[in-house]
């Protein structure tokens, strides 16, 4: 008997067959998606705008704070153009390569906001800890290494999926019963053993997001002994101040992805379509609510977003 060609069996074409159980509502469903989307645009967009402007916001926090919603663009736009495109024109066709482009990004950008997450609490430690030597050690090129660092490590870990699901057979199997391509959607679908993109897949990815939160933990931790020992309950009140928007930020990224994953691995009662909601909302609430976080806990932001928007009307309005 010949063996299989297993290029055959790489269909050519995926099927997204957007929230099982839930078709009829896809039009529905699309109206908060695509607001919150459009929201989350707008955010970070300004976000980009105020502090690439503003040479007064040139300045570590605010430059990881650009990262930050590069990335969350990033992540958004990933995902959600193709799922309107689902959700309105019934348009869940996407090619095996598109697919695992998006696969890519949608994890790579993940990925690096991590890492972007873990820089920035090292940030607020070197501020508070070390207030004297911040400047120092929190230099441009140092922001510039942690970007490519982010960067680097992101697509060390993510690229070596694609070769995984790309060696797989599918053998006629193309429908994809999620709203867009993630690793192991797509390697659930394979005619072949795929213990290997499991162990990978879930493993590899997974540890390096466990160390980056017990690193942001560590970092937190000595924040609060060394805020502990500051002489006056004002000085302790500013600098707690300077790290609450970066917290809440952290916890907006992490307990969605850490309750997804739970979900995944223990929730089988919990029924599928519930699953794809979850996945869903987790790639739109951390861009669409950070720049609100920033914009409404950072003083410094929010001065110079009414000095940017609103001064020049003002300005228009008395001449």
């Amino acid at each position: 008997m010949p063996p299989f060609n297993l290029t055959s069996l790489t269909p050519a074409t995926f099927i997204l067959a957007g929230i099982p159980g839930m078709e009829k509502s896809h039009i529905w469903i699309s109206i908060p998606f695509c607001s919150m989307y459009l929201a989350a645009l707008l955010g970070n967009g300004v976000m980009l705008f105020v502090i690439r402007t503003e040479r007064s916001l040139h300045q570590p926090m605010y430059l990881f704070l650009s990262m930050l919603a590069v990335a969350d663009l990033v992540l958004s736009t990933t995902t959600l153009p193709k799922m309107l495109a689902l959700f309105w024109f019934s348009a869940g066709e996407i090619s095996f390569g598109a697919c695992l482009t998006q696969m890519f990004f949608l994890h790579f950008s993940f990925s690096a906001e991590s890492v972007i997450l873990l820089a920035m609490a090292f940030d607020r430690f070197v501020a508070i800890c070390y207030p004297l030597r911040y400047m120092a050690v929190l230099t441009q090129s140092t922001v510039v290494k942690a970007g490519l660092v982010a960067l680097l490590r992101s697509f060390c870990i993510i690229f070596p999926c694609i070769f995984l699901l790309k060696r797989l057979p599918f053998c006629g199997h193309n429908v994809i019963p999620h709203t867009y391509c993630e690793h192991m959607s797509i390697a659930r679908l394979a005619c072949a053993d795929i213990s290997v993109n499991i162990l990978y897949g879930l493993a590899v990815p997974f540890a390096a997001i466990v160390v980056d939160v017990v690193l942001i933990a560590v970092s937190y931790v000595l924040i609060l002994l060394a805020l502990f020992r500051l002489p006056s309950r004002t000085a302790r009140h500013k600098a707690f101040h300077t790290c609450v928007s970066h917290v809440c930020v952290i916890l907006l990224f992490y307990i969605p992805a850490f309750f997804t994953v739970l979900t995944h691995r223990y929730g089988q009662q919990i029924p599928h379509h519930i699953h794809i909601l979850l996945a869903n909302l987790y790639v739109l609430f951390p861009p669409l609510l950070n720049p609100i976080v920033y914009g409404v806990r950072t003083q410094q932001i929010k001065e110079k977003v009414v000095n940017v928007f609103l001064c020049p009307k003002s300005r228009l309005l008395q001449e």
